[in-house]
Order: C-alpha cells, then sequence, then structure tokens
C-alpha cells in the first residue's frame, strides 16, 4: 500500500512547481516565512475536498457533469486572474514590496486552500493516482485511499514549506533591487494568467 513507488510517485508529483508552489514561492518572497507556512497549509487544506470526492464518487459525477465541471472551471479561471492581478497591483494579494507586510495567516491559508479547491481536476487526479497503489480488498478500500491521501497531504505540506522558506530567505537579497520586485511581481501575474489559460481549456 505506501510503498516506495507511491511515496516515489507522490514526491515527484508534489515537487513538479504548479499553481499551489507559485502561490507559496510568492508569500515566502513578499510577507516572509510564516506567511508561506500559512501558504502551504491552506494549499494542503485545499486538497481535502478533492480527496473525499474520489472516495464518496462525487469525482466521477464531476468528470460526467459537463455542466458541474464548467462551472468549477471557471470559477477557478476568475479566482487565478484575481490572484494575479494581485501581484500587480499595489498592496494585492501577492504583491511584492519593500516594506515587509503580514496578512493575517487566516486568510493566506483561505486563499491558498480556493486554489485547490476550484481546480476540478484534482479530484480526477486522485481517482487516477491512488486506485493502482490499493491493497485490492473491497473491505479496506476506503481506509486504504484515507492512509494514502493523507501521506499525499503530508508531502504536499512538507515540499511546499521548503519552497516557501527557500523564497522567504531569498527575500532580503531580492528586495534590494527595485527592478527585480517589479520583475518578480510582472512574472507572478503573468504566470496565474497563463495557469488561469490552462484551466480554462481543460476539458471534464
Amino acid at each position: 500500500m505506501i510503498s516506495l513507488q507511491f511515496l516515489a510517485t507522490a514526491l515527484v508529483v508534489v515537487i513538479i512547481p504548479g499553481t499551489g508552489v507559485i502561490y507559496t514561492l510568492a508569500l515566502g518572497l513578499g510577507q516572509g516565512r510564516r506567511a508561506a507556512i500559512a501558504a502551504a497549509a491552506g494549499c494542503t487544506l485545499g486538497i481535502v475536498p478533492h480527496l473525499a470526492a474520489a472516495l464518496l464518487g462525487l469525482a466521477a459525477i464531476l468528470h460526467t457533469s459537463a455542466l458541474l465541471f464548467t462551472a468549477v472551471k471557471f470559477a477557478g479561471v476568475a479566482y487565478l486572474l484575481y490572484l494575479a492581478y494581485g501581484a500587480l497591483s499595489a498592496g494585492g494579494a501577492l504583491s511584492i514590496q519593500p516594506e515587509k507586510r503580514r496578512d493575517a495567516d487566516l486568510k493566506i491559508a483561505m486563499r491558498g486552500a480556493l486554489i485547490n479547491i476550484l481546480n476540478p481536476k484534482l479530484s480526477i487526479f486522485f481517482l487516477a493516482l491512488l486506485p493502482p497503489f490499493l491493497s485490492g480488498n473491497p473491505a479496506t478500500v476506503t481506509a486504504e485511499m484515507t492512509l494514502l491521501g493523507g501521506v499525499f497531504m503530508a508531502l504536499t505540506f512538507g515540499v511546499f514549506v521548503l519552497y516557501g522558506l527557500f523564497a522567504a530567505t531569498a527575500r532580503d537579497r531580492l528586495l534590494q533591487s527595485e527592478r527585480a520586485m517589479k520583475w518578480l511581481n510582472r512574472s507572478f501575474a503573468a504566470i496565474f494568467g497563463a495557469l488561469a489559460a490552462r484551466l480554462a481549456m481543460e476539458r471534464a
């Protein structure tokens, strides 16, 4: 069940930079270590509804319902565009400024959770990732998927925290340059815009 193959597969999936990693990096650069940890925690908690959907079979309903999938998808697109705007506007959610400001940890975590909650592909991802590593015993399917999902979440949190702490460590050096700050804000805005465009093109 929790084999080296599963751990290696899950670790590769988590390490590849996605929306949650980019968000955590932006918070680490913009607001420091504590904000990065809050961002990592939020992104991890955003996995829970999708894991629950996979366990309850709701992911299959989402996959087969074009209307529901599209509604969640475009809510996610709108949210990613909001984050892109937040990277460009002074005082925005992801704006990197020389003065160190701190949003509330709960607010940071909720933003991170929404990134994953509004990604309809994540539920379908769990349906594809977890079953190959189950024992095949129907009586323990729910317990096994819950355990595997929990391990995946723990890896997610650990890796995201490392990304965020790295960004927070680089903060002071990068923020000495106004040009670097402008480049970073524009880059994060462009990345979230590109992620929104990619999500808009996804199909159930």
